[in-house]
């Protein structure tokens, strides 16, 4: 016996529809209820998808088409603002490469894929209520309409609804005091390997850029700033003053400087302070789950925001198939999921410390790095845990027993 038949999914962003493909594969009905008007919100730049998230979406038969749209990134330079090598972070042997890719194109290739296996996504469907009755769960749109199932799955991201629903005192975001830019500029860096990104930590800020197959350079920028932005003050700047500050701050570092001369300020995504979430006290209540930023959204620093999210979907499917009840299925659901995501939390947290480096911590990470990368910073030690980890679908969940890491 499942735990349910039938699920509302709300948020139609990566967790949504993977969530909804699960569900499907398990035998639940469900349906994405999106509160925008189409399948990207706007909000977003570049991201990655490690090899754990490719194997995940590989059990809803969504790998090949993130692929197609994804550049395969087969390691991580770092560098200094004068463009010299500080050090290298490889890829795992025995994985696939990660996928750079844009976030509106990830988006709309999921929904596809969705579609394609019969999942229906309503749009324009913004969650304001519940109501909850003991044998199943209704929800409240914007627009006056309702939707009942048995249960309701918050894919409704950071600032989620869903979350405030389960817990009135339930945490925020937090926001660092590193705004985040990106576009994509009209020239590729000379000397650039393609299979590569790049990590720049320059004199006043820090630059991330990969050169894209059809010769621009995709790029993103954290910018120390003295105070959090929201991303909705952030955009009362008009996209041409912020251009002209990023200029100016990454004016003596190479190649960003150059990146920035030639992007375009109609380009520019300006995304406000980079935003995390704490460590979430409860992910679900009742007829009611959380599942990716909406209860563990951890730092773009990570590179795996959208891959925990899609374990996430996958693995709660497991669990409402496999347990008779919402309740059981939960909770084992945050038993297989809560360590591994706050451990990646943690990590990113470290990770945005490293981009305020001051110029003598920067001089001496520069020194040390190469011990570094032999020791803790080894990258089968550091990356190995994360980017092997393996759901088997096929296992039954009996107990609250984590996934494994493949050897």
């Amino acid at each position: 016996m499942t735990a349910a038949r039938t699920a509302l999914v709300i948020g139609g962003g990566v967790a949504g529809p993977v969530t909804a493909m699960a569900l499907r594969k398990a035998g639940i009905e469900a349906t994405v209820y999106e509160a925008y008007a189409s399948t990207a919100d706007g909000v977003g730049v570049t991201l990655t998808i490690a090899p754990n998230g490719l194997d995940a979406l590989r059990i809803v038969d969504a790998d090949e088409v993130v692929k197609g749209i994804g550049q395969p990134l087969n390691r991580g330079w770092m560098h200094d603002g004068y463009g010299e090598k500080i050090g290298m972070f490889p890829g795992l042997e025995g994985l696939p490469s990660s996928r750079g890719l844009w976030r509106d194109e990830l988006c709309r290739v999921l929904h596809e894929r969705a579609l394609a296996q019969g999942v229906n996504v309503v749009y324009g469907k913004r969650l304001i209520d519940v109501e909850e009755t003991p044998d199943a769960i209704t929800a409240k749109f914007a627009d006056g309409t309702t939707a009942t199932a048995d249960v309701l799955v918050g894919c409704d991201g950071i600032r989620s609804t869903v979350r405030r629903l389960i817990d009135p005192n339930a945490p925020e975001a937090d926001t660092t005091k590193l705004l985040n830019f990106g576009a994509a500029a009209d020239i590729a860096v000379k000397g650039a390997e393609p299979d590569a990104s790049y990590f720049v930590f320059g004199k006043r800020g820090f630059f991330g850029y990969w050169v894209q197959p059809d010769g621009r350079t995709a790029w993103f920028a954290n910018l120390p700033w003295d105070r959090p932005v929201p991303s909705s003050e952030a955009r009362k700047t008009s996209k041409d003053e912020w251009m002209d500050r990023l200029r100016e701050m990454y004016s003596e570092d190479t190649p960003a400087r150059e990146i920035l001369a030639n992007t375009s300020a109609d380009q520019l995504v300006v995304l406000g302070s980079m935003e995390s979430m704490p460590k979430v006290p409860r992910w679900s209540r009742g007829r009611m789950v959380l599942v990716g930023d909406s209860c563990h959204a951890p730092s773009s620093s990570s590179g795996q925001g959208a891959s925990q999210a899609i374990e996430s979907g996958i693995q709660l499917a497991r669990c409402l198939r496999d347990l008779p009840d919402p309740q059981a299925a939960f909770a084992a659901y945050e038993a297989l999921r809560r360590e591994r995501v706050e451990k990646i939390i943690d990590r990113g947290a470290k990770t945005n410390s490293s981009k305020t480096m001051g110029t003598f911590a920067k001089a001496m990470m520069r020194v040390m790095m190469p011990v570094m990368m032999k020791t803790f910073l080894n990258p089968e030690k550091t990356l190995g845990p994360e980017q092997r980890y393996h759901i088997d679908w096929d296992a039954p969940v009996n107990t609250p027993a984590p996934a494994t890491a493949r050897a």
